[in-house]
Parts: C-alpha cells; sequence; structure tokens
C-alpha cells in the first residue's frame, strides 16, 4: 500500500466515508457490459451452483443447478450458460476495421468488444477454473457434453487470461476497480466485500452492510448460514422451485450492487490512455476470434518454457506502460511518484529556448528550463524524463539541488531551427516532469517453442485431442 493511499484511509476512517484516491477513471467501460455473478458448491473448487448474468440492469438470467454433483446437470447448466454468453461474444464480431501495421501485414480488428464484470478477485478464478472444466471437454466420444460447452469454456478461460494482463478491461472485478478509485476506511481484505465497500464510498460504513441476511456473500462462495439453513433443506427436498428461490435470494442483492458499481464507475470520465489500451483490448479479442475461427486447439493446460517467458515478458512490459499511463493520466496517482523523487513538480522560472549543443552541422536545439519545487528530487544528471503536460516531449536532468531544477528538453520540439510554439513552457507555467517514461525494453530474444532446449523439458508436444478430456474432473 502507498503512503497517500494509507493516508487516505485515514482520513476515510476519520471522516466515515471513502476518499477518493483518482481523479480519472483507469479502466474501460463498455456500454453494456455482461454482469456475471456466479455461485459455486460450498466445498467444491469449480462446481457451479448458479449464476445471475445480464446486460440488461432489469432483466437479470438466473441459471440454476438444482444438484450440482450431478454431471449432466451440471453441464446442462453449462449449455444454458453458453447460451447466454456465447450470442453476446459472438455479436461483437460482425463490425471490423483494417488495422495498417509498420512492417507487418493489416488485419481486421473488431470496433468494439465485450466486457464481464464479476464481482470480486474470487469470481475470476471461479471462472478461469469454469473455463479449464469445460474447455477441453468434447461433443462426442466418452461423456459427451452439449457442443456450446467445450466453446465456453475457451472463451472463459480467455476472459479469465486477460483478466490477469495488467491494464485489460476486457474482465473486470468491481471490487478491484472501486478500490482503485477510491480508498476505504477498512482493510484491503474487508475491500473484497462488495456491500461493504460500496457502503463507504455512497454513505460510509454500517452494520447493515456486513450483515449476511441482507447483503449475501457477493459469491463465488455462499454464506455458511444459509448453506446450513436455507440451501440443504432445500436440496434435500429435491424441489427445483425452493432452490431455485433460494437461490435468487442470494444473488438478487448482489445484482443491485454490481449496477451500482458501474454508476459509480461510468460517473468518472476516462482517462486519456483508456481507449488505447481498449484498443489493445479489442486487437486481442479479434486474435482470439480468428483463432478459434481457424480451429486452433484449445488453450493449453499449462504454457511451455518459451510461451511461459514470452508471456511474463508481455505482461511485464504491460505493467510497466499502465504504470506510467496511469500516472501521466491522473495528477494523483503522480503524487506517488513526487513523494518517492521520482517526479516533481514546480513553476517555470527561466528558459533559454535556443540553447544548442555541438558545432557545426551536428549542432542540435536543447532549450534549458529552469524550474522552482518544493518536491525531493532523488534524480541524478543524465535521466531521462516526460512530462503528462507534452506528452511527446523528452527531456534530461542537467541538474537539481537547493529547491531548483535545470532540464534541457531532447525531443518533441519540431523540426525547425527554433522550437514549435508550445513546445518550450512558458515562465510561470506550472509543469511536472519524471522518469516514468515508456522507453521499455524490447522484447527478448526467445527461441521458438520447437527448440525449447532440454534443461527446460524440450521441445512441447502437440496437442491432440484423446478420450482423457472428458474424464478431468471438475476442479
Amino acid at each position: 500500500m502507498s503512503m497517500l493511499t494509507s493516508l487516505a484511509r485515514l482520513r476515510a476512517l476519520e471522516e466515515g466515508i471513502a476518499q477518493p484516491v483518482a481523479t480519472v477513471r483507469h479502466c474501460h467501460l463498455s456500454d453494456r457490459p455482461m454482469v456475471f455473478i456466479p455461485l459455486k458448491l460450498s466445498g467444491e473448487a469449480a462446481a457451479p451452483l448458479a449464476a445471475m448474468l445480464g446486460t440488461d440492469r432489469d432483466r437479470p438470467r438466473l441459471l440454476v443447478v438444482t444438484q450440482p454433483r450431478n454431471r449432466d446437470l451440471r453441464f446442462a447448466w453449462a449449455a444454458e450458460l453458453a447460451g447466454v454468453l456465447l450470442p453476446y461474444v459472438e455479436g461483437f464480431m460482425a463490425d471490423t476495421e483494417t488495422v495498417e501495421r509498420k512492417n507487418a501485414d493489416p488485419y481486421e480488428r473488431v470496433l468494439d468488444a465485450p466486457q464481464l464484470i464479476v464481482p470480486n478477485q474470487t469470481g475470476v478464478a471461479f471462472t478461469r477454473l469454469l473455463g479449464r472444466s469445460t474447455r477441453f471437454r468434447r461433443a462426442d466420444g466418452p461423456y459427451p457434453v452439449p457442443e456450446a460447452v467445450p466453446l465456453l469454456g475457451r472463451w472463459l478461460t480467455y476472459f479469465a487470461e486477460r483478466a490477469a494482463y495488467p491494464g485489460s478491461s476486457m474482465m473486470l472485478a468491481a471490487t478491484e476497480e472501486l478500490g482503485r478509485h477510491w480508498a476505504s476506511g477498512q482493510s484491503s481484505l474487508e475491500d473484497a466485500n462488495l456491500a461493504a465497500l460500496l457502503a463507504w464510498i455512497t454513505r460510509g460504513p454500517d452494520d447493515e452492510a456486513e450483515d449476511p441476511l441482507i447483503w449475501p456473500p457477493a459469491g463465488p462462495a455462499t454464506d455458511p448460514g444459509f448453506d446450513a439453513e436455507v440451501l440443504a433443506p432445500a436440496m434435500d427436498s429435491e424441489s427445483p422451485e425452493r432452490i431455485t428461490e433460494a437461490l435468487r435470494t442470494q444473488l438478487e442483492p448482489t445484482w443491485r450492487l454490481m449496477w451500482q458499481a458501474v454508476d459509480l464507475l461510468a460517473g468518472l470520465e476516462a482517462g486519456s490512455s483508456v481507449a488505447q489500451r481498449w484498443e489493445q483490448d479489442r486487437g486481442s479479442f479479434s486474435g482470439m476470434a480468428v483463432h478459434i475461427a481457424e480451429g486452433a486447439p484449445p488453450q493449453a493446460r499449462r504454457d511451455g518454457a518459451v510461451a511461459a517467458a514470452a508471456k511474463l515478458a508481455r505482461m511485464e512490459r504491460a505493467q510497466a506502460a499502465y504504470d506510467v499511463q496511469r500516472a501521466y493520466d491522473d495528477p494523483l496517482v503522480m503524487a506517488e511518484y513526487r513523494l518517492t523523487g521520482e517526479a516533481f513538480a514546480g513553476e517555470v522560472i527561466e528558459t533559454v529556448p535556443d540553447n544548442t549543443e555541438g558545432e557545426g552541422r551536428s549542432r542540435k536545439l536543447r532549450p534549458l528550463v529552469v524550474i522552482k519545487t518544493d518536491d525531493p528530487v532523488r534524480l541524478a544528471p543524465g535521466t531521462s524524463l516526460g512530462t503528462p503536460q507534452r506528452r511527446g516531449q523528452g527531456a534530461e536532468l542537467v541538474e537539481a539541488g537547493q529547491g531548483l531544477v535545470t532540464l534541457k528538453i531532447t525531443k518533441g520540439m519540431g523540426r525547425g531551427k527554433t522550437a514549435a510554439p508550445g513546445a518550450v513552457p512558458e515562465i510561470g507555467e506550472r509543469v511536472c516532469y519524471t522518469s516514468l517514461t515508456d522507453d521499455f525494453q524490447g522484447s527478448p530474444n526467445l527461441p521458438d517453442s520447437e527448440a525449447t532446449p532440454w534443461t527446460h523439458g524440450g521441445p512441447p508436444q502437440e496437442y491432440v485431442p484423446d478420450d482423457e478430456d472428458a474424464q478431468e474432473e471438475w476442479s
């Protein structure tokens, strides 16, 4: 937890209401998100019990497994789920645009993409397990399942994997996104309770928000008291209507909370980098759709050494880019880096816009800027700098001390012998510069998968469907 977030939590505790820790929204929010609230059977890792889902807050769909340990009923439930989710996902594939790429062939990218919103991170984990339990199933052979189930499993796996990708908005956990924008006066563990977190944000903490009889857990686990006193007797009665109604009472309160969370996030203006990250999500979704359409096998149970290393490198670069973009988009996030000395803000008190370096043809324009700041500057001379006010500009720290910082602008000034209008800050302008830049390390040079050395398991075996796929445990 950062220092500013800790201070915000203390202030929330003192004032009795959550404090904002962001000035803009750092995730994309779809005009038509699919809210998905799963419940699982107590004591089971991924045995579905029920789900409430839909894109219309006034018309939720309730899907129930009346006997979760019955294999046929579980897969019938999965087929019902596929009947809701797959049309939603496939509805985004028709409208595309051609994207030109440098040194690569153009490709078709969807104009919009689906978005799943679950209550919490355990909902993401359940989705991942549910995907793993269904994507290798087969519609023929031993233990057949409805035809749509394996395809559902592949998409659930995709969404869960995308949820782990830094900056992605394909699958959001409501508690995580709310916690990214507001700091409550309770612990991070308590923030996982959607009702309690929303209470802190909207009206302040109260006992009602933590009462499972009023606001049941947001899933996928159910309340033990409900399991013992309501669900178990309903299942013993073998009455589908009684079981369905019992589960409805557990899901409907969370359904209302989920749309309240959506409204809160929608009330924030999106950060300027959100659209760029959503473009990447749309590109990823388009690639997955093509992958499936071309008949490629389902995602592997585990990545090979080369694939795992490449994925790790991509996620590290995405995390670094996400951190920079959030800081550039949001002064409150940038304030964290100002406290640590990785950024500073202040007033321009002097400029030398015609300063140059070198002689003759090698002479280069390098305007100097002197900034007065009260921030601690813990950056060494020569450090590369960027600024949120001029995204394309690059600078270099010349010296810092006694509340004054001198830097020289190295790029983003135009092509002329003099700086373009507005490229050099004006005297009296308040600016912010930081060592956070998007100059990241390139992709590592990795061997082809077929050349994986024996020390790392050798080349991965090609996936060949067999009857054992249908026998994988539901867990």
